[in-house]
């Protein structure tokens, strides 16, 4: 059966690792969700992003980040644009989340950057998700 949002699957996939305190996590691979992955290495939220060359197709693996008394570092991750109801926001309406101890990932011309990144190049897009 083949999967119709695969970038929901990849955040529920990183939600139930950390639910089940799991070192880290296997994706299937594709470049939407490296860079998804990419911006939440880079923001901290996770440890360490790698491509596997698994057979029959790549893999990637996400290292969970916990806090000093084991907690997760992300608390909460949820889509915002689904296929059925994209969501967009222009450079004006990228407003910072919980101001600013959260990130939206967004799609832009530019790739998938972070709500920071967007503000400070003056770009807008597809907001795929929200972590907090």
């Amino acid at each position: 059966m083949s999967c119709t949002d695969p970038i929901a699957d990849m955040l529920t996939v990183i939600r139930n690792g950390l639910a089940a305190n799991k070192k880290s996590v296997k994706i299937p691979f594709s470049t939407i969700k490296q860079g998804i992955a990419t911006v939440l290495k880079d923001e901290g939220y996770i440890s360490s992003v790698d491509v596997l060359e698994t057979k029959p197709a790549k893999t990637l693996q996400v290292a969970l980040k916990y806090g000093p008394a084991g907690e997760p570092v992300i608390h909460e991750i949820s889509r915002v644009s689904t296929p059925g109801l994209r969501q967009y926001a222009g450079r004006g309406d990228l407003k910072p989340i919980i101001r600013g101890f959260g990130i939206s990932i967004v799609s832009t011309s530019k790739g998938i950057l972070s709500d920071r990144a967007c503000r400070k190049q003056r770009l807008g897009g597809e907001v795929l998700c929200i972590v907090k």
